[in-house]
């Protein structure tokens, strides 16, 4: 079941009944049988298991020890693109797998988000890249140094593909003088809170301890090549990042069985209407290297997510992509928000921050 709550003091909005029975029964996985439940039981089923999962939930969120069950939460740090607009931040997404803290792209804004969010940068210490392009690195320096200044005292772990280890190199050579100033001269930080430890990864497992498993693959962004997308997977629950892409088969193939699939969209009637600064030839170059929001509904149909989300939105006001997707997805389907978390267990909770 998917379950929506908006604001400090909002309502919640629940999916259709027919969709609760689909989730919860899939979750739990039943024995095959032949026999047909009929919509009452079926209804009345989802009733109980509903009651009890909100007893479950609440037992948790009072801290009973014992009582809570293992789950991932997935924080929408930025949702934007390249325009530098205060409502969607540079692309970033955080992932808490048990005891860790994950950064997937670091945007313009990410450490703002990571310090209103109150996480500790010696704990949000591993960084995990899609790409090169600028909109999903140009937050590095300010995550590294203000990290360090902030207190974090471990080197800041960075993954990516090819490229990677070289642009964090740069990166160390560009603010050396700051560096040295706060690591020897003034405030004698630690120095250890300045180290970097970057890696060039390929498709594959790219990390996997205590549980959790995060896989790299690869995704189409036209010839921004190599560009990867990620899947975390802890304790039954999987969360699948698209990165930025077009339609990808690489993609299909990876996400299939994800709880919750974050793929980027582009609105083709919007985009085309609001990018005032690149040529008609320039426009439809970008368009080939991303998903249309038509596009994207056909991933979510063969992808067939517990719950399909939207992010790194082009244009940053995208009115058409949910009804575009729904020519060929029926299924959940949110509009990423900045500070929109979603807490995947054995029911789905969307957390909006209060308006």
């Amino acid at each position: 079941m998917v379950q929506s709550k908006t604001g400090v003091n909002g309502g919640r909005a629940f999916w259709p009944s027919e969709a609760q029975v689909h989730y919860i029964f899939a979750m739990l996985k039943p024995a095959r049988s032949s026999r047909r439940i009929t919509i009452p039981a079926a209804l009345s089923a989802a009733m109980v298991l509903l009651a009890a999962a909100s007893a479950q939930r609440i037992q948790a969120e009072q801290g009973a020890e014992g009582l809570s069950q293992p789950r991932i939460r997935v924080t929408l740090l930025g949702t934007g693109n390249p325009r530098p607009v205060i409502s969607r931040f540079g692309p970033s997404i955080l992932v808490e797998a048990g005891n860790h803290k994950f950064l997937f792209d670091c945007g313009r804004g990410a450490t703002q988000r990571l310090y209103q969010l109150q996480i500790s940068f010696n704990e949000a210490d591993a960084l995990f890249l899609t790409h090169l392009h600028s909109d999903h690195t140009v937050g590095i320096p300010d995550l590294w140094l203000t990290g360090w200044v902030m207190g974090r005292h471990v080197p800041l772990r960075v993954w990516g593909p090819e490229g990677t280890a070289a642009m964090m190199k740069h990166l160390e050579e560009a603010y050396a003088f700051d560096v040295h100033m706060r690591r020897d001269l003034d405030e004698r930080l630690p120095a250890e809170g300045a180290a970097i430890q970057a890696h060039d990864i390929e498709q594959g497992v790219a990390y996997e301890q205590d549980g959790v498993k995060v896989t790299a693959f690869t995704v189409d962004h036209g010839v921004v090549k190599p560009a990867l997308g990620y899947r975390v997977d802890f304790a039954g629950h999987s969360v699948t990042l698209s990165g930025d892409t077009r339609i990808s088969e690489n993609l299909i193939r990876f996400a299939q069985g994800t709880d919750v699939l974050i793929h980027e969209v582009l609105d083709l009637e919007a985009y085309r209407a609001a990018d005032t600064t690149y040529t008609t030839a320039q426009i439809e170059k970008v368009i080939a290297h991303h998903t249309t929001g038509e596009e994207a509904g056909i991933v979510f149909s063969r992808v067939k997510p517990r719950l399909a989300v939207y992010s790194h939105i082009v244009p940053p006001e995208a009115p058409n992509v949910i009804a575009e997707a729904r020519k060929h997805y029926a299924g959940p389907l949110e509009l990423g928000e900045d500070l929109m978390s979603i807490e995947i267990g054995e029911q789905i909770e969307i957390h909006r921050a209060g308006k």
